[in-house]
């Protein structure tokens, strides 16, 4: 039998007649023979591997990451591939270098910055195929295909439920100054106070640092000092589930009731998960997995027919109101 055959078993670049694949199979499995992995991959230039690039907390995944792996890798299961996951410091410009060595055949990207993402420039000097989890910036957006929700909608949707029950001055906790996530959210902050007719209170607008504070540290400690220097907020925006967590040590540190005097709304609904939010908390219906299985099959479609061209895929999300939100005990006029 020819070295070309048992290649084609292997490979099945050509078919091969059942009983020729039987005889080869029990011969390998005789040997316990393997085809190597590595050599099959450079001899193809493909390794069957997708990267997943993520900035998050240090040392653990909170439910919305796990619940987007779990979309990836539902898509990379029924498509043949396997997920390499990067998680990256926030000194991660650092390591780009590094990152672009990996053995993958395209790769996922989350949470764009703002400003250059030197992840987002490096595959595209590259050629990588690559996908993005998040609006990228003014400068790639015409570049790279996307996954996002409509975060500018949702923000102002937040702010106007809050408006709506007769609150005024309302603490947005923000996700990092450079991520367009917040640029996006901050947007939607500001016009729903405009289009109520209102002005955003000055100074309630806060992002949380880009290293050094988990959420769940910066939630307690910029709530904590904004409720006792500014006794008249009377709510909460909280860029995740963890912060909020922050919002209602810092409100019970301060003898602060939920919601009677204070409420509470996060950007997760994954916070059903503690038990620490009680009442239980006020939040954003995200659909991770879908997103991540939206991400997956863009990337996987791009690398089946080389077209890279830039598409955009807009993943529906929506409030859902719980008890950590009522009217104000003092309620200024209604909108």
């Amino acid at each position: 039998m020819s070295k070309g055959t048992v290649s084609s078993v292997f490979s099945k670049k050509r078919p091969i007649s059942k009983e020729v694949t039987e005889r080869v199979l029990e011969a390998a499995r005789g040997l316990n023979y393997k085809p190597n992995y590595w050599a099959r991959s450079l001899a193809s230039r493909s390794t069957r591997i997708i990267g997943l690039n993520i900035r998050g907390e240090p040392y653990r995944f909170g439910p919305f990451h796990l619940a987007l792996m779990n979309g990836v890798l539902r898509v990379c299961y029924e498509h043949g591939y396997r997920l390499l996951v990067n998680t990256l410091s926030p000194g991660y410009l650092s390591q780009v270098e590094n990152l672009a060595s990996d053995p993958v055949d395209g790769e996922i990207i989350l949470d764009p910055s703002a400003k250059g993402d030197a992840r987002i420039e490096d595959r595209l000097a590259s050629g990588t195929p690559l996908v993005v989890i998040g609006r990228p910036s003014a400068e790639h957006e015409a570049k790279v295909s996307y996954v996002d929700h409509d975060n500018a909608g949702l923000a102002a949707g937040v702010t106007r439920c809050l408006l709506e029950l007769g609150h005024r001055d309302i603490l947005f906790l923000n996700a990092p100054e450079l991520r367009t996530v917040a640029e996006d959210r901050a947007h939607g902050y500001r016009e729903a106070y405009r289009k109520a007719g209102l002005e955003p209170p000055p100074q309630r607008l806060l992002h949380k640092p880009e290293r050094g504070l988990s959420s769940h540290q910066f939630g307690f400690d910029a709530a904590s000092a904004m409720l006792e220097r500014h006794p008249a907020i009377t709510a909460v925006i909280a860029d995740n589930e963890m912060m909020a967590l922050g919002v209602y040590k810092a409100a019970e540190s301060l003898g602060l009731s939920i919601p009677g005097e204070l409420s509470v709304f996060a950007f997760s609904d994954d916070a059903v998960l503690f038990p620490e939010l009680s009442p239980p908390l006020a939040g954003v219906r995200q659909h991770a997995e879908q997103l991540g299985m939206e991400a997956a099959a863009m990337l996987i479609e791009q690398l089946r027919s080389g077209n890279s061209a830039a598409r955009r895929t807009l993943v529906p999300a929506e409030l859902v109101p719980r008890a950590s939100c009522s009217a104000p005990a003092v309620s200024p006029q209604s909108v």
